[in-house]
């Protein structure tokens, strides 16, 4: 008897780029950039057979590549069986259209593959929501270049998302269907909202973790936490924002809260969507900007994290350089980094170097840090001593002949209301 084993076949892929050397290196395509476009296309299960980068000055604007280019491009698709070619920039609807009208291929670029991903990782509702957001407001305008479809036919990278409920392509449904959307994420917001003011009441600071995609994030949160956070070696592998809370050293606590990862070429239109969850990254206390230090393109990344942090308005924050996976790579073989931050620690989430340094690192910069008081307070201050059992936290408390003898932990603000009581002071270790 035969037995026949049914399994999808993967998309043979193409990946296609062209180096002007004009553009913001972030910008440009480079070698780089298309190996990070591979590791993209594998995360969303194409097989890589071939990439091709063309060097001219600028960008043809009928077809993003010269003539000749396209030739060999539809040479190696034919001769590699390849039924996927990815562009390494964002095309236009008319790009599109001409390049699959000229290779008989399946045409996508950088950001749809992106949204792909996205929209093949997203969880919640609310990740769901910003995906399909994304998506539908990054289609619109190229409806031209995918034929009279949302939804390609045979399936495949790019179609995930809302193209799979068959959409109407009629432009005032697909307009009716982002209002809707918009005013779904309006009301997540409020509910955001609300969570973030018993966060502000119950005076927790929050800390963001950002960074490149990939860059250990998830991982630096489960080693801080003992949690278990999903942490793969992806990119994108978090999409949807996942908050713990960690105890410092003072004993304060503060708030956790993991981010998706940044990428070069990041859609804008991505960036809109995800606002209301990007906006924990703006209105946190201070940030993490965690990178992988083994990375060849070490500054490069950490330059997309602060290009991106400026874009959201979130740049000028206290911000902590978290330097990861320094297990991967020997001292004398990391690339230099530019020693100007004000606050940087080496780590490595995997095994656990560096984490107490890190740790008292963010003791030291999250705002509130509690100091140590000694106080003696006199019997006839009862308003004072009521205070202080309110707000502070008393680790002793002795009754004596000249008063009420205290030691706490006091915030900056309560230090300052009850320091002319002390008889020594010092911050905590």
């Amino acid at each position: 008897m035969d037995y026949f084993i049914n399994e999808e076949r993967k998309e043979r892929a193409v990946l296609v780029g062209v180096h002007t050397g004009k553009k913001n290196v972030l910008e440009d395509t480079t070698e780089e950039t298309l190996a990070e476009l591979a590791r993209l296309a594998d995360t969303a299960g194409a097989e890589v057979v071939a990439t091709i980068m063309q060097n001219r000055p600028y960008i043809e604007a009928s077809t993003y590549i010269g003539e000749g280019k396209i030739e060999e491009v539809k040479a190696a698709c034919e001769t590699l069986e390849a039924n996927l070619i990815i562009f390494d920039d964002e095309l236009t609807g008319s790009q599109i259209r001409n390049l699959e009208n000229l290779t008989g291929i399946k045409v996508i670029d950088r950001s749809t593959l992106i949204l792909d991903i996205f929209a093949a990782r997203a969880l919640t509702k609310e990740g769901k929501i910003q995906v399909e957001l994304a998506q539908l407001k990054y289609m619109l305008p190229r409806l031209i270049g995918v034929g009279s479809e949302l939804s390609r036919l045979g399936g495949g990278i790019g179609t995930r998302g809302p193209g799979e409920t068959k959409l109407e392509t009629d432009r005032r449904h697909i307009h009716r269907r982002i209002g809707y959307l918009e005013d779904e994420l309006k009301d997540i917001k409020k509910h955001r909202e609300l969570i973030r003011g018993r966060r502000r009441k119950e005076g927790i600071p929050v800390v963001a973790l950002v960074g490149y995609t990939n860059a250990g994030k998830s991982s630096l949160l489960n080693r801080l936490t003992d949690s278990d956070v999903l942490a793969e070696d992806k990119l994108f592998a978090t999409l949807d924002p996942t908050s713990r809370r960690l105890q410092l050293p003072d004993g304060r606590n503060i708030l956790l809260v993991d981010t998706v990862g940044f990428i070069r070429k990041l859609p804008h239109h991505l960036v809109e969507a995800f606002k209301s969850t990007l906006e924990e990254v703006t209105l946190a206390d201070v940030l993490l900007h965690v990178a992988d230090s083994s990375s060849s393109e070490l500054e490069q990344q950490m330059a997309v994290v602060e290009q991106t942090l400026k874009e959201l308005g979130a740049w000028g924050k206290p911000i902590i350089t978290v330097l990861n996976k320094i297990d991967i790579r020997p001292v004398q073989d990391r690339i230099p980094v530019n020693h100007a931050y004000e606050h940087c620690v080496e780590i490595s989430a995997h095994t656990g170097q560096g984490i107490d340094k890190l740790i008292q690192l963010m003791d030291d910069v999250v705002p509130g840090k509690r100091v140590r008081l000694k106080l003696n307070i006199p019997y006839s201050e009862g308003r004072v001593l009521s205070m202080i059992h309110e707000t502070g936290e008393v680790l002793h408390e002795e009754y004596t002949g000249e008063g009420i003898f205290i030691e706490l932990l006091a915030d900056p603000i309560l230090y300052a209301k009850i320091k002319n009581y002390s008889v020594d002071s010092k911050s905590v270790l």
